[in-house]
């Protein structure tokens, strides 16, 4: 020890025999010190021992006692959560939150009887009123050792209630309190003061865990220390361990998880499905019978009334009526619309619902009531507050509104819609109402979107999946008006290059007007030779060249071989032929097409300048370069005094003429368009547009040939990326890409993931194309190429031949081709329809 007025060591602290033994006393002190201190956490004062809890229960007061639970799937991570959390609270308790029927209370359970085997004193608090839930917590405070005299001053309203009881519950550990069913938290208290206040019932402030079970899951009314846990449907595997516990057997693991799919993993449903299968009189004992009756028996096995669903309890064990129990409390609040609002949704498709949909109008029209916007937002965001709603893409999101106010969706559980619309179907006497009134919504909507060019797409693939609905009820005498509502939304979504989608409605508009007009009425062949280009778009060339091929003679013989339709369907056909690489055929079709169009239609209509750039493309893919780029150059110029410089179409042969270019050597030319290409269609169609895309592609491969080998690999990359992702792994286009990156690579001198990418790239052409398919060949060639060059020198004149026999096998930028609807369903402008990139030149 230093004395730190002088700096002197005292004398007798120089002595070691003194100064080690007073170290070791004081060693064993503090040793002696902690353990107490753990002793005593572990352990409190006798005036803060814990009583037995059913010491506590008398008279009509509800049992502390939490329910017994059977083993609980699928919720590990939430109970690993509050395991952690009950060991060390840190001021903070749980919400576990999610709609009703999602198994919150049986988490609760379960946790419960965790802490009861590890020592823990558990109290389990039902809400049903203010007064009960100020008796129980008394009860909890008791057990815990709560003095009388702190009670009694709080009788005599000497202090509050709550402060004394969690002044008690602050004083020890080792305990866990839930509070189930708290549903509504506003009528908790204390009255007029938020729960977030922390002043009432709900506090963080204990030493052990308060866990809240409630439907309400916003962070506004629980406050910044609560711990949100909010519940989603069990995975698919777990689910049907669920059903297989309950009903073993009644089927397979698999039947089990088919149904568990089925039943959207809702904890409720698929208790309710075990129960009845497990049942010894039920008519469906399998878990693939209940699967299949449940699509046209809903309504009896999940969406059946129950007698007594007045009682609370039983309508929360209901699943026909847990979600009414959020609706009552809902109305109780003032919130009238929640209920005709979910109502509404459920007639809508299973998919997201943009928010843009729904409007006060058009609730109005269903309810016979003035609907203000203000109200209809209070009703999704009540909706969402109970977790009848959810937000696609934004998990945790605390509001219906997430993202800009153009994308905000919703989206509904698929029970919660299943069984909406069965309550809806009781309820109402006429559902024509609601389904004229719906329908002329999304045809409004429809048309704000066509209306809205590029800002219309994103609202466009929201509406796709539930334009179907249209045909599902459609009255006689507005049924071709709504065909032509689902063409209309098919050509926007293929301006968007949303293939997929458009290829949807195609195949429903096709299917009802081949059951209504017949297979060969002039709309029914339309919506054949639709079909056709959408599946070209997708990547589906086979069937698509079928279906076009089938068209053009049906069209030939029934409207004749100069009709405008009968050309579009010639032109379609020859454009697919040529994607695929059957440019001789293309050639003759497409020759035959444009003097048809020429003296028809007139050299500047847009449908024969969509000729003339076809032709060009398809002369490219022959060889014909000096030709190609003359009938680009011409078609280029035309455009942009008939269109403009900026339209699609004109932006469609600016690249053409590029990519004809390259091919022509004059490689300097190709790279400026190119590069104007790439920036136009990003500004214009957007960064993640198949054409732009495919403009990105065309400039990797046409600075690969210039020697920008490392650019090059960077731009196709990034392609591939963005192509695997927005059109999937196995698309031409995406093939393509995976292909071209592997020649750039090869070019680099990174030889290895080249062949790598061009083995994957020839498996998969292979599978998808055939074994002498033109692409499939190109691959093929191409790692022969790359094996060749890995065992040689790249100075060697033995490298220069093979990679100039890479070229000629087909190297270059893409083209474009139209595929979209026909010429003849566009405006007169030519600006409908659809365009896709062919796939021939992507090597």
């Amino acid at each position: 020890m230093t004395n730190y007025a002088s700096d002197a060591v005292p004398g007798w602290a120089a002595q070691a025999w003194v100064i080690w033994p007073v170290f070791a006393v004081l060693v064993v002190v503090s040793i002696g010190l902690l353990l107490w201190s753990r002793q005593l956490d572990a352990a409190p004062r006798p005036p803060a021992r814990l009583a037995p809890v059913s010491r506590l229960t008398r008279g009509q007061q509800a049992s502390l006692r939490p329910p017994h639970v059977q083993r609980v799937r699928g919720r590990e991570g939430e109970l690993a959560v509050l395991a952690g959390m009950l060991r060390r609270p840190q001021g903070r308790f749980a919400v576990l939150c999610a709609v009703g029927g999602m198994g919150k209370t049986t988490v609760a359970a379960q946790l419960a009887t965790q802490a009861e085997a590890a020592g823990w004193r558990v109290f389990w608090v039902r809400w049903r009123d203010g007064a009960e839930l100020a008796q129980q917590m008394v009860q909890a405070a008791l057990a815990c050792g709560l003095p009388e005299a702190e009670l009694e001053a709080a009788r005599a309203g000497q202090a509050s209630l709550p402060d004394v009881v969690w002044r008690q519950l602050g004083r020890v550990r080792r305990w866990l309190l839930v509070v189930d069913n708290a549903d509504e938290p506003h009528e908790i208290g204390p009255a007029g003061e938020p729960v977030a206040d922390y002043r009432g019932w709900i506090r963080p402030h204990g030493r052990g865990l308060l866990v809240v079970t409630s439907r309400d899951g916003t962070e506004q009314t629980w406050g910044p220390c609560a711990q949100l846990l909010p519940l989603e449907p069990l995975p698919v595997r777990p689910a049907g361990q669920v059903l297989l516990d309950a009903a073993p057997v009644a089927g397979t693991a698999e039947q089990a998880r088919e149904l568990a799919a089925r039943l959207g993993g809702l904890p409720l449903a698929l208790h309710a499905a075990g129960t009845y299968l497990a049942g010894p009189t039920s008519r469906y004992r399998t878990f693939a019978a209940y699967r299949q009756a449940l699509e046209q028996e809903l309504r009896f096995l999940l969406g059946a009334a129950h007698p007594n669903a007045s009682h609370p309890q039983v309508a929360r064990a209901v699943v026909r009526h847990t979600w009414e129990v959020s609706l009552d409390q809902l109305a109780g609040e003032g919130n009238a619309l929640a209920r005709p609002l979910l109502r509404l949704l459920a007639l809508l498709a299973q998919a997201p619902v943009p928010l843009s949909l729904i409007t006060p109008d058009l609730l109005s029209l269903v309810t016979g009531h003035d609907v203000t916007a203000a109200a209809l937002e209070a009703a999704f965001a009540g909706l969402h507050r109970y977790g009848l709603l959810g937000l696609p893409h934004s998990p945790g999101s605390t509001g219906p509104a997430s993202g800009s106010s153009e994308g905000a969706q919703v989206v509904l559980h698929p029970l919660i819609r299943e069984i909406n619309a069965v309550a809806l179907t009781a309820e109402t006497s006429d559902l024509a109402v609601w389904h004229r009134a719906l329908a002329e919504r999304l045809t409004t909507a429809v048309h704000e979107a066509n209306q809205r060019g590029r800002a219309g797409w994103p609202a466009a693939v929201l509406l796709a999946p539930h334009l179907p609905l249209l045909l599902d009820h459609a009255d006689p005498r507005t049924a071709t008006h709504h065909r032509t509502t689902l063409n209309t939304l098919a050509q926007v979504l293929q301006k968007a290059g949303a293939f997929d989608a458009a290829r949807l409605l195609h195949e429903r508009v096709l299917e009802v007007e081949t059951r209504i007009l017949g297979p060969e009425h002039p709309d029914t062949l339309t919506s054949r030779n639709n079909l056709g280009n959408a599946l070209f778009g997708m990547g589906e060339p086979a069937e698509a060249i079928r279906l076009l091929r089938q068209t053009l003679e049906d069209r030939a013989r029934i409207l004749g071989p100069v009709h405008p339709d009968t050309l579009t369907s010639r032109n379609d056909l020859a454009c697919a032929l040529d994607g695929t690489g059957e440019h001789a055929e293309a050639v003759g079709l497409l020759r035959q097409t444009l003097n048809d169009r020429t003296r028809v239609l007139g050299p500047e209509h847009p449908h024969t300048l969509a000729s003339r750039d076809s032709l060009g493309l398809a002369l490219d893919g022959m060889g014909e370069h000096a030709q190609a780029v003359r009938i680009h150059r011409s078609t280029l110029e035309d455009r942009i005094r008939v269109l403009g410089p900026e339209h699609h179409l004109t932006l469609l042969s600016r690249h053409n003429l590029a990519s004809a270019l390259t091919r022509a050597g004059q490689q300097t030319e190709a790279i400026q368009l190119l590069r104007q290409a790439l920036n136009d269609h990003a500004r214009i169609l957007g960064d993640e547009h198949p054409h732009t895309l495919a403009s990105r592609d065309s400039l990797g491969l046409a600075l690969d040939g210039m020697g920008e080998h490392a650019q090059a690999v960077r731009m196709h990359r990034q392609t591939l990326e963005d192509r695997t992702r927005i059109l999937s792994p196995e698309h031409p286009d995406t093939l393509a890409s995976r292909h071209n990156l592997a020649l750039a690579l090869t070019s680099a001198g990174e030889q290895a993931e080249a062949i790598d990418l061009l083995r994957r790239t020839l498996d998969d052409r292979v599978r998808i194309l055939g074994d002498e398919h033109t692409h499939t060949l190109s691959t093929r060639n191409a790692l022969e190429t790359a094996l060749a060059m890995s065992t040689q020198r790249p100075q060697t004149r033995w490298w220069h031949w093979l990679r100039r026999r890479n070229v000629a096998a087909g190297g270059g930028p893409p083209r474009y081709r139209r595929g979209g609807l026909p010429d003849h369903a566009t405006n007169e402008s030519g600006s409908g329809a659809g365009w896709v990139w062919r796939g021939q030149g992507w090597r």
